[in-house]
């Protein structure tokens, strides 16, 4: 009998365990269908259309004629680095990068270091500030389109240009309109390098600035070896982001000069959007154009990244 109800007892705990194991079994197929649909939308959405202008990149192909893609091999790209119109671009997309990357970096820094004080109101200004990055980039730039027009804005007013015959025409005058693409951007985004600051800032121990206060050290002295080191992984980070969108600036640029005067202020976003959707529709160049573009992205952030792991390190 005990033999028996020994048996018993082992086939009711294998019953009772069946059940447990056929819900896990359940529960890896439900996780499989939620995730097997974000799979494939991924899949479809990033890496086809990615592999296949890769595929077009080497071939003369037109979207708009009715005509298959025929294989050039490196054509493309050889036409890309001979010309010196696509260098003119980068040149303006990297001049424009730079001195928006440097000023968004020192402003943005500066105000990092204001707010880091506690004072009344404190909240409001800094909710006020950050109000420029949460708008969309197109409608700021109708908006500083007005502000620049030297016969209904108040941007020249603002510097003292009270004449409108003699005010500087900031977005028709091919010595500006750079310059004023680069005002835009800097008030834009200049907020979000001093949010990654202050966050920053926020995190170095306060017993750190009472050590070196003890220690009688200058204010130069702890900004210099107490809140420069601790903040710089993120500035870093901020400067990598701001690099790498400044590469890509087109919607500011396009709403505001449309590349003009001229081909001033064309970027390389901007000219490959005119050789994929306006003139001849060359599909095949535009995207020869946006891998070189790619490629020169991945080289400015791998040095931005060796920068930053040096930081980390140090």
């Amino acid at each position: 009998m005990s033999q028996i109800s020994t048996v018993n007892s082992v086939e009711t705990a294998r019953a009772q365990r069946m059940p447990s194991k056929q819900r896990q079994v359940s529960d890896i197929r439900i996780v499989q269908l939620f995730i097997l649909p974000t799979i494939i939308l991924l899949i479809l959405m990033n890496i086809f259309p990615l592999i296949y202008s890769l595929y077009l990149s080497f071939t003369n192909y037109s979207v708009i004629a009715d005509v298959p893609p025929q294989w050039v091999g490196l054509q493309n790209y050889q036409t890309i680095l001979s010309d010196t119109r696509f260098w003119q671009n980068f040149a303006t997309t990297g001049s424009y990068a730079l001195v928006s990357v440097v000023f968004q970096t020192l402003i943005g820094f500066g105000l990092a270091l204001l707010l880091r004080e506690k004072f009344r109101g404190k909240g409001l200004i800094t909710t006020l500030i950050l109000v420029p990055m949460m708008l969309s980039p197109i409608v700021v730039a109708v908006f500083w389109k007005l502000m620049f027009n030297p016969s209904v804005g108040i941007f020249n007013y603002l510097l003292g240009y009270t004449n409108i015959n003699t005010s500087p025409e900031w977005l028709g005058d091919a010595n500006l309109a750079l310059w004023a693409i680069v005002i835009v951007d800097v008030w834009m985004w200049s907020p979000f390098v001093m949010l990654l600051c202050l966050a920053g800032l926020s995190a170095i121990p306060e017993y750190l600035y009472e050590a070196a206060s003890i220690d009688r050290a200058s204010a130069w002295f702890q900004f210099r070896r107490i809140t420069l080191p601790q903040v710089m992984p993120l500035l870093l980070i901020a400067v990598l982001f701001r690099t790498i969108e400044a590469f890509k600036q087109f919607d500011l640029a396009m709403g505001l000069t449309s590349g003009g005067p001229g081909d001033v202020t064309e970027t390389v976003s901007i000219r490959l959007y005119k050789l994929a959707f306006q003139g001849q529709y060359d599909t095949g160049m535009s995207s020869a154009l946006a891998y070189v573009i790619l490629v020169v992205i991945i080289a400015v952030s791998n040095l931005y990244i060796r920068a930053l792991n040096k930081a980390r390190g140090s």
